[in-house]
C-alpha cells in the first residue's frame, strides 16, 4: 500500500499536537529532551533513539536510550553530558539499515524532531567528524558544525531553517531542492522502494576509492564528503523512486521543491551577508572560528574601479551571523576600502587600506591603536596583503611603492619599511618554517623569497603572470595563484598606478582578450618546494578549469582550494602527495569545480575548523564594477553579494592561519 505523506504544515501541526498531548503524561526536567521521530512526515514507532555527547577526539559518551512509542515520541535525559561537547541523537530501525541523525548544540532542547531533513543537514555540517554512529573531532569544529545545522534545518520542527529560507538562498540557489531531494531518498530507502533500490543507493554513494556505506546516515555522510562523485547516478535513483507523471505534474516525493534536473554535484551551501559584507577580499578566521574580511567597497554604494566609497572590516560568527556593524563594518584609523589586506594574529586583527592606512582591531572590533602609533613619516599609498609568521611577525605589502612594512612580533609601534629587490606591486606574503618571507608580484611573473634577517639575499621564482595569493601547506610548499598563464598577453600598467587603477587596467585588458575568444581561459597555480624546485614549472591549469585564479588556501589534507575570479567557481585541486582520493589522482589534478547561484566572481576561499569552505564574492556585475557610466538599475551590483559557505567538503584546519597550514583533527 502506498503511504500517505503529510505536507509541511500538517506535519508540524500534528507534531505540536502530539507533544502537547504527551507533556502532561511525563515528568520533564530541564535536562530532558522530548522528541519525535518522523519519516515522510509520519511518526514511526519501535525505533531505538540514543542520545550522545561528543568528547572532542575521544569516543562520544552515550547518555541515554529510548524506543519510540506509537506516536513516534521519545524521552531521553542529557544530565551527564559534558559542557564543552555537543549533543546528538541517533534513531535506528532494528529491522533495516535506516539511521537518522539530529545534531544539537550543548544546551538540551525541550522538543526536537528527528527526520530525513535533520539527517541530511547534520550529515553535511558534521561530515568531517562522523564515522559510523560516532561523532568526534576538534571541539571547536564540532561546535561550528552544531551551530550551522539550524541554518539548514530547524531541530525543533524538523523543517527548513531560517537562513535557508531567506531570499539569498531559497530562490537563488539549488540548496533547498538538493536538501529535499536527499531527504526524499531516505524516505524512499525505508518505505517506497525495494531492497535492490536501496543497495543501488548505497553503491552510488560510495566515495571514490572508499568503502560502500552501510546505512542511510553513512550514505549521506559519503555524499556530503564527495558530493561530486556520482550525481547523475544518485539523481537517476531519485527519478526511479519518484517517477515523473506523464502529464508533467509534480512527483510523489514527500519534500518539495526537489531537483528537476541531474545536478553537477549534491553540495549544500548557504550565502551570508550583513555586517558590511560587500566585495570581500581576504578571508581569515580567528581562534574561535569567527570570520574576518576587509571589504573593497561600502555595501549599498555604486562603487567600482572608477569611483568608490571604501568598505570596512566585517566579522561573521562561525555560523555566518553578522557581528560587525551594518553597511560600514568596523572602521577606524583612517581606512577607506580594504583590498587583500586582512590578517588575524593570536590577539589582533590587521587590515590595510587602498589609501595607505592600517587598522588594528581587538576581537570586539575596537581599534587597538591610533594612527600616531605607526612609526612612519613617509606617506604610504596602496597597501595590500598581510603575512603573519608563526612567531607573530607581521609583514605588509605596499602595492604601489614596491616595498614591505615589517612589524616584529606584531608590535604596532615597532614597524619599519623594508626594501627588497625584485618587487613589482607586491600583493601577498607568507612566511615559511625557515623564517623566509615569500612575496607575490601582481605586476610580474615572479615570486620573491628572502630570509627575514637579510632582504638583500632575495631570490625570484617564475610562476604565472599577475601573481596573487600565496599559501603554505603542511610540508612548507608554497602554493601560488596567478591570474594569467605565461602565454597570455600581459596588461601594460604604469609604475606608480594606484591599486584601483591597476585593477581597472587589468580588468579591461582581460575582458577584451577573453571576450575575443569564448573558449579561452587563463591562469595557473604553481607549487614551489622549500628547496625552490617546481614539479610543474608551467603550473597547473586543471585542464583549463582554473580560470583567473585569485585566492587559494590549503586544507587539513593538504588539498588546495582556489577561488576562480573569471570562472565564478571554487576549484578543488589535489595537493602534494594526495591522500584519500582515487588511486589515479595526482598532484595538480582538479577533483571538482563548485558552482552555484550564490557564487560570483571570487577572490579568496578559506577553510574553517569544521571543514567548511568559505568563498568571497568579490565582484558580480562587470558593467557596474568597471563601466565609466554603469547601468543605473544594477549600479550597486559591482561588488559581490555575500560570502558563500560550502558545507563539510574539506579537511578541517586550525585557526588563525599563521605560517603553514595545521590540520584540526
Amino acid at each position: 500500500m502506498k503511504p500517505v505523506f503529510l505536507n509541511r504544515n500538517q506535519s508540524l501541526g500534528f507534531a505540536l499536537f502530539l507533544l502537547a498531548f504527551c507533556l502532561p503524561c511525563l515528568t520533564i526536567s530541564a535536562a530532558d529532551i522530548l522528541g519525535r521521530v518522523e519519516l515522510g512526515g509520519q511518526p514511526i514507532s519501535g525505533v531505538k533513539v540514543t542520545l550522545f555527547a561528543t568528547q572532542g577526539s575521544d569516543a562520544p559518551l552515550k547518555l541515554a536510550t529510548a524506543v519510540t512509542r506509537d506516536d513516534g515520541s521519545f524521552l531521553v535525559s542529557s544530565d551527564s553530558g559534558r559542557e564543552d561537547g555537543v549533543l546528538y541523537l541517533i534513531a535506528s530501525d532494528p529491522a533495516k539499515p535506516l539511521v537518522l541523525l539530529s545534531l544539537l548544540d550543548n544546551v538540551p532542547r525541550a522538543n526536537v524532531v528527528v527526520n530525513e531533513l535533520t539527517t541530511v543537514a547534520s550529515a553535511f555540517t558534521a561530515a568531517q567528524f562522523i564515522e559510523g554512529h560516532s561523532i568526534r573531532g576538534n571541539p571547536l569544529g564540532l561546535r561550528i558544525a552544531a551551530s550551522n545545522t539550524p541554518n539548514l534545518v530547524d531541530p525543533v520542527t524538523g523543517q527548513w531553517g531560517q537562513v535557508l529560507l531567506n531570499p539569498l538562498n531559497s530562490t537563488q540557489t539549488t540548496t533547498l531542492a538538493t536538501l529535499n531531494t536527499l531527504g526524499s531518498m531516505i524516505t524512499a530507502f525505508a518505505r517506497v522502494t525495494d531492497d535492490a533500490w536501496g543497495a543501488k543507493l548505497l553503491k552510488a554513494a560510495t566515495p571514490p576509492g572508499g568503502t560502500a556505506p552501510v546505512d542511510t546516515l553513512d550514505a549521506m555522510v559519503s555524499i556530503a564528503r564527495t558530493p561530486w562523485a556520482a550525481p547523475k547516478e544518485i539523481f537517476s535513483l531519485f527519478e526511479e523512486a519518484y517517477p515523473q507523471p506523464k502529464d508533467g505534474s509534480r512527483r510523489s516525493a514527500p519534500f518539495v521543491p526537489y531537483l528537476a534536473y541531474a545536478p553537477d554535484d549534491f553540495t549544500l551551501s548557504l550565502c551570508f551577508a550583513g555586517g558590511g559584507v560587500y566585495s570581500p577580499g581576504r578571508l581569515m578566521f580567528d581562534a574561535e572560528g569567527n570570520l574576518w574580511s576587509g571589504q573593497n567597497w561600502m555595501a549599498g554604494s555604486q562603487s567600482g574601479v572608477n569611483q568608490s566609497i571604501g568598505g570596512g572590516v566585517s566579522k561573521l560568527s562561525p555560523n555566518g551571523k553578522a557581528l560587525s556593524p551594518p553597511i560600514t563594518g568596523y572602521t577606524g584609523m583612517g581606512i577607506d576600502g580594504v583590498g587583500w589586506g586582512t590578517a588575524v594574529t593570536r590577539d589582533k586583527v590587521w587590515a590595510t587600506s587602498f589609501n595607505g592606512k592600517i587598522l588594528v582591531l581587538d576581537f570586539a572590533g575596537k581599534p587597538a591603536a591610533v594612527e600616531s602609533d605607526l612609526p612612519f613619516t613617509e606617506k604610504l599609498l596602496g597597501l595590500m596583503g598581510i603575512g603573519v609568521a608563526a612567531n607573530g611577525d607581521v609583514w605588509i605589502a605596499d602595492g604601489v611603492q614596491n616595498q614591505l612594512l615589517y612589524f616584529r612580533g606584531g608590535e604596532v609601534k615597532a614597524g619599519q619599511i623594508v626594501k627588497v629587490p625584485g618587487l613589482k606591486s607586491p600583493f601577498d606574503i607568507v612566511i615559511d618554517p625557515q623564517n623566509r618571507v615569500w612575496v607575490s608580484n601582481s605586476q610580474s611573473d615572479k615570486v620573491v623569497r628572502f630570509p627575514v634577517d637579510d632582504p638583500s639575499k632575495a631570490e625570484s621564482f617564475r610562476v604565472g603572470m599577475g601573481v596573487r595569493a600565496l599559501a603554505l601547506d603542511s610540508k612548507g610548499n608554497v602554493w601560488v595563484a596567478s591570474n594569467m598563464s605565461l602565454d597570455f598577453p600581459p596588461p601594460v600598467i604604469p609604475d606608480g598606478a594606484s591599486i584601483m587603477q591597476q585593477f581597472k587596467i587589468a580588468a579591461a585588458h582581460m575582458l577584451k582578450v577573453l571576450s575575443s575568444d569564448p573558449t579561452m581561459v587563463t591562469g595557473v597555480v604553481n607549487m614551489i618546494r622549500p628547496d625552490g624546485s617546481q614539479p610543474a614549472p608551467n603550473g597547473f591549469s586543471g585542464d583549463k578549469q582554473v580560470s583567473v585564479p585569485w585566492g587559494l588556501n590549503v586544507d587539513g589534507n593538504d588539498d588546495v582550494w582556489i577561488g576562480n575570479f573569471w570562472g565564478r567557481g571554487v576549484v578543488l585541486m589535489a595537493g602534494d602527495t594526495p591522500r584519500g582520493h582515487a588511486a589515479d589522482i595526482k598532484t595538480g589534478d582538479v577533483l571538482h569545480v563548485f558552482k552555484g547561484g550564490s557564487i560570483q566572481m571570487l577572490t579568496d576561499v578559506s577553510i574553517d575548523p569544521a571543514g567548511n569552505v568559505w568563498a568571497a564574492n568579490n565582484w558580480n556585475n562587470l558593467n557596474a564594477a568597471a563601466a565609466p557610466d554603469p547601468n543605473r538599475p544594477t549600479s550597486t551590483w559591482g561588488g559581490g553579494s555575500g560570502i558563500t559557505i560550502i558545507y563539510g567538503v574539506a579537511a578541517p584546519v586550525q585557526s588563525p592561519r599563521m605560517g603553514v597550514v595545521r590540520a584540526a583533527n
